[in-house]
């Protein structure tokens, strides 16, 4: 599948895994306007491509990310210059847009996983917050940063971290924006490993990788639905919904094959899923 050619980020490819390193290292990969129409549009052409199985996302540099650029955005200040309720109106579609980028990663039917070293502040623990799996090198920090400007999170963090963490813990962060260390988010289950240094984090998030994609892919994707369905549902309606899931979506093919492949001590080949576009 052809992709187009983004500027924010490098695409690399191994195999089923495709790794997308934000590549702005002099600002940190400070989240510039290219970054939020490229994620979004690149997650989406992923998606349609059958052969994908599982995704990275890392940065270049120091840094994972210092988060969103705020002079990229100096023009969102000319929207109050309007009236009063258009520019509130306005203000509300920008941000609806910032979101729809990091959906975009929930939307794919495979797992991404978030490779984090150094600085991961503001929007980019919204974005590790979309990402289905987190792993983090030593050196790592995140912060909640947008109450030091004056504002509340509003693309993501607010609403997925009290999901993943405690939210007493979720609370404190957003509320002082102090920052908590990589063995504090491993403690407090925000990333599942700690690893030495960036080059041990790309190895670690590399090996998960392939290991992903070694499995069923539609096993793989009914999983990823139904975790988010579960996040946001009762307990009742999650279990109503994988029954139904697998109702519809459990075939013999890929059980047999991975029977036969662990009787055999072999890994299974499984088909990619099929796309209608």
């Amino acid at each position: 599948m052809s992709m187009t050619t983004p500027s924010f980020f490098r695409f690399e490819r191994d195999g089923a895994v495709v790794h997308l390193v934000m590549n702005r290292p002099e600002r940190s990969n400070a989240m510039s306007a290219d970054f939020w129409t490229e994620l979004p549009r690149l997650m989406a052409e992923l998606g349609r491509d059958p052969s994908v199985r599982c995704a990275i996302i890392s940065g270049e540099g120091r840094n994972f990310t210092g988060g969103m650029d705020l002079s990229a955005f100096a023009d969102i200040a000319k929207l109050f210059d309007s009236e009063p309720g258009r520019a509130a109106y306005a203000m509300r579609e920008v941000i609806l847009d910032l979101q729809n980028a990091f959906n975009a990663i929930e939307r794919v039917p495979f797992p991404v996983i978030a490779a984090i070293h150094g600085a991961c502040i503001g929007a980019g623990v919204d974005l590790i917050t979309a990402c289905d799996m987190r792993i983090a090198s030593a050196d790592a920090y995140f912060a909640v940063e947008e109450i030091h400007i004056g504002m509340a999170a509003d693309v993501g963090t607010l609403q997925r971290l009290p999901k993943l963490i405690a939210p007493a813990v979720a609370a404190e962060l957003a509320y002082t924006g102090r920052r908590a260390s990589a063995e504090e988010a491993k403690g407090f289950g925000l990333v599942s490993a700690v690893h030495a240094d960036r080059d041990a984090v790309s190895v670690a998030a590399f090996e998960l990788a392939r290991a992903v994609a070694e499995k069923s892919p539609l096993a793989i994707a009914g999983i990823k639905r139904n975790l988010a369905y579960a996040r946001d549902h009762s307990v009742a309606d999650g279990l109503d919904y994988i029954a139904t899931w697998n109702g519809g979506m459990l075939r013999a093919g890929d059980l047999m094959a991975a029977v036969q492949a662990k009787m055999a001590k072999q890994a299974a080949a499984f088909p990619d899923l099929l796309r209608s576009t």
